[in-house]
C-alpha cells in the first residue's frame, strides 16, 4: 500500500503534532507517523512540562516569551474545539534560586532586555514568602552517602530571581492531543503504531518513509521530530557525517512525593530551579511536589544505547538522591518509603541544545536534541520549522544566510542559525536539563 503527502512527520509528540499543525495551516498535507498508539505517549508523556521564560540566553527567552502567549490563549491558538477537553497552563510562577552554579548570572540579563517583569529576592524575601525553606546554601550538590550531606551550613544562599509568568501545563499529552485535533482539522493525518525501517532517498532528495509493516509513505519532505529516536531515525537517512552535533537518549527519573503537613504545595507553591541542590521542582495535583535533577556531578548521567529498552520505573537510589535533596530544602518534607514516579527518556544533544535545521540530504530537516526542557517551545518550535521548511523548499540557502524568524509577541528576531546543526560545540560542555 503506498500513500503520498507533501510531508511525512516522524514522531506525533509535542512538537512533531505543532510542527504538523503549522504546515497545515500553510496548506501543507503531512502525514504523522509514530510507534505509539497516539499522541505524546513517547517522551512528552514524560515530561515534567515545565514553562519557564527564564533561560541563559536572550533569545531562548524571547521564545519562551512567545510560547506562554500560546499558552495563556491555548484555545485560541489552536481555533478548533477538541472534544477530550483542553489542556491548561497553570501560572505559578518562578523562582531562581542564586547558586554557583550561576544561572541566575545569565538569566537576569536576558529577561532584563526583554522587559520580562522579574524580582530579585534576598534570602529574607524568599524566608518570608516561602516559610517552609531552608534558606541556606548547601553547595556543591552530593550524595546523600556522601559524609558531608548531612552537614549544617553556615551560609544563607544570595537569593533568589521571582518570575511571576511561570507554571506548568497540567497535561503534556492532552496539550499534545488538543495539537493533533487542530491539525487534523486541517487535513493532517497521524499514523501510530507506525515503526520507520527506511528513509526513503535518491542521490539528491529525500522521498518518503517506508514502515515495519511494509507500507510506503512518498513524499518529498520528511521531518525527524522522533525524539530520543531521533539519532537512530538520523542513521537511517544517512545524514549524521554531516553535523557536529549528535543526540542520544538520556534516562532521566520524575519523583512525586506529598506536600509537608500544614503546606498546599500543588495549590500555592511555585516552580524552583534550585542550582544549589541540583534539583527542579514544582507543585503537581493532589498536594503533591514533582522533583528532577538538574544534572550536578553527583548525579550520574545513564545514557541508553537503545531507546527502544530501558526501565520506565524509577530506582530507589536516584529517588534517594533527589527526594533527600529536596528535604534539605524543604526539611518538613515527609519522604515515602516506596519510590513514586517516572522514568523517561530526553534527547539531548552534545552541548544540549536543540537542533532546529535542515541536513545534508536535501528535504530532510530535524527538530531534535531537545534536551527535556522544550516542550514549553512547541507551539514556537511548530511555527520556526514550518517557516524554516517553506524557505529551503523555495531556494533558501539556510546553512549560508540562517533564516529570522520575527516573534510573535516581543520586537525580536529568531536567529535559527543557533540551532545548527553545524555549531561548533564548546570543549567539556556538561549537560544539563536547565
Amino acid at each position: 500500500m503506498q500513500q503520498t503527502a507533501d510531508a511525512v512527520i516522524v514522531g506525533a509528540g509535542a512538537l512533531g503534532a505543532a510542527t504538523a499543525l503549522e504546515l497545515a495551516r500553510r496548506g501543507w498535507r503531512t502525514v504523522n507517523v509514530d510507534r505509539m498508539r497516539g499522541p505524546g505517549e513517547g517522551s512528552t508523556a514524560d515530561s515534567a512540562s515545565i514553562v519557564r521564560v527564564y533561560a541563559s540566553t536572550r533569545q531562548m527567552v524571547a521564545m519562551a516569551v512567545d510560547a506562554v502567549s500560546a499558552w495563556t490563549a491555548w484555545e485560541e491558538y489552536l481555533e478548533v474545539p477538541d472534544e477530550a477537553g483542553h489542556a491548561e497552563y497553570l501560572r505559578t510562577g518562578s523562582l531562581l534560586l542564586k547558586s554557583p552554579a550561576g544561572h541566575h548570572e545569565e538569566a537576569v540579563p536576558a529577561l532584563a532586555a526583554l522587559g520580562v517583569p522579574f524580582e530579585e529576592w534576598s534570602a529574607a524575601t524568599l524566608r518570608e514568602h516561602l516559610p517552609l525553606f531552608d534558606v541556606r546554601a548547601f553547595w556543591p550538590p552530593r550524595p546523600v552517602d556522601d559524609a558531608a550531606f548531612e552537614e549544617e551550613p553556615t551560609r544563607e544562599l544570595a537569593g533568589a530571581v521571582h518570575v511571576p509568568e511561570g507554571g506548568y501545563v497540567n497535561d503534556p499529552r492532552l496539550a499534545t492531543h488538543n495539537l493533533t485535533v487542530a491539525a487534523a482539522a486541517r487535513g493532517a493525518r497521524f499514523e501510530y503504531r507506525a515503526s520507520v525501517v527506511e528513509i526513503l532517498a535518491t542521490a539528491d532528495r529525500a522521498r518518503g518513509v517506508r514502515l515495519a509493516d511494509g507500507r510506503v509513505i512518498e513524499a518529498p519532505v520528511v521531518v525527524n521530530v522522533a525524539g530520543p529516536h531521533g539519532a537512530a531515525i538520523n542513521r537511517l537517512a544517512g545524514v549524521e557525517a554531516g553535523m557536529r552535533v549528535r543526540t542520544r537518549p538520556l534516562r532521566h527519573e520524575l519523583h512525586v512525593v506529598p506536600s509537608p503537613p500544614g503546606f498546599d504545595y500543588g495549590t500555592h507553591g511555585l516552580q524552583v530551579s534550585d542550582g544549589d541542590l541540583g534539583i527542579n521542582f514544582r507543585p503537581e495535583s493532589g498536594n503533591q511536589i514533582l522533583v528532577g535533577s538538574e544534572d550536578p556531578p553527583c548525579d550520574p548521567l545513564v545514557w541508553v544505547p537503545d531507546a527502544d529498552a530501558h526501565e520506565r520505573l524509577p530506582t530507589q537510589a536516584q529517588w534517594e538522591r533527589q527526594v533527600h535533596r529536596l528535604a534539605r530544602r524543604i526539611p518538613s518534607l515527609r519522604i515515602p518509603t516506596a519510590a513514586r514516579g517516572l522514568a523517561g527518556l530526553y534527547d539531548v544533544s552534545s552541548d544540549a541544545q536543540p537542533i532546529y535545521d535542515r541536513s545534508d540530504l536535501p528535504g530532510y530537516y530535524m527538530a531534535i536534541g531537545t534536551n527535556g526542557n522544550q516542550f514549553k517551545m512547541a507551539p514556537v518550535v511548530g511555527r520556526m520549522m514550518a517557516e524554516l521548511i517553506l524557505a529551503c523548499e523555495n531556494g533558501h540557502d539556510h546553512d549560508r544566510w540562517p533564516l529570522r524568524l520575527a516573534a510573535l509577541a516581543s520586537s525580536e528576531r529568531f536567529d535559527l542559525g543557533a540551532f545548527s546543526r553545524r555549531r561548533a560545540v564548546a570543549p567539556g560542555t556538561r549537560v544539563s536539563v536547565v
